[in-house]
């Protein structure tokens, strides 16, 4: 049977995570929207938010810029380079000073060599390359009624699957040092931090979901090579 939505089996396991995400995905909007117009006590920016964490961990060589797009935002360790979207830099806003905050955190965690984060980099190029293989050999595998094919895909993309459950401590982490610095910093008052803090709450539920859903995609890729519940036509 092909593999894809004309597979009963697929979304078995496809459907649930997808749920998942699709909610997910509507809490974080949700939540953003709901605190992007309570600006903080202290009058900051996310930009200026961020730069003050930076600074206050002894962060003099990154550099924040303005990026395009809705909650774009990440660090990129790489080029040493804290990008954060239009409706974060120049905000006020909780949300805003929440998401920034999240994001020189990872800075953070890149100056102090936080293991998870040095893991993720290394697994970035291998996730980029064995994700879109992994396809291409499923398909195949459906395509010529070959398990071992298949079987071979799920390994290439349990890297990716990998990389999402490496994700997890990494932006957990990011979040719980945003909370706590934004407020020792003087960024936020304590009920502002519980807000802003809700923002990164829900962002971290869709990392959470694009596990959960990356897992499920990985079992139904084993069923279907045979390595789980026997071997199957």
């Amino acid at each position: 049977m092909l593999f894809g939505f004309i597979d009963p089996l697929y979304l078995m396991f496809a459907l649930p995570g997808f749920i998942l995400a699709l909610i997910a995905e509507l809490m974080v909007k949700g939540t953003f929207a709901k605190y992007d117009h309570i600006a903080a006590s202290s009058g900051m920016t996310g930009a200026q938010a961020a730069y003050r964490l930076l600074q206050d961990a002894g962060i003099y060589d990154v550099q924040i810029e303005e990026t395009h797009g809705f909650l774009s935002d990440h660090y990129d360790p790489t080029a040493k380079k804290l990008r954060l979207s239009p409706g974060v830099f120049r905000s006020q806003s909780l949300s805003a000073i929440g998401v920034a905050c999240h994001e020189a955190g990872h800075a953070i965690q890149h100056k102090e060599a936080y293991a998870p984060l040095n893991l993720r980099s290394a697994l970035v190029p291998i996730a980029q390359f064995s994700s879109p293989v992994s396809y291409f050999m499923i398909l195949a595998g459906f395509l010529f009624q070959s398990q071992n094919l298949i079987l071979l895909g799920a390994i290439f993309f349990g890297a990716a699957v990998l990389f999402s459950l490496v994700t997890l401590p990494v932006e957990y982490n990011a979040s719980s040092r945003a909370k706590r610095l934004m407020q020792s910093a003087g960024i936020v008052t304590s009920r502002e931090a519980s807000s802003a803090g809700a923002v990164l709450n829900a962002a971290f539920m869709t990392y959470v979901a694009s596990a959960v859903n990356s897992l499920l995609i990985l079992l139904y890729y084993l069923v279907r090579a045979g390595v789980l519940g026997g071997r199957r036509d």
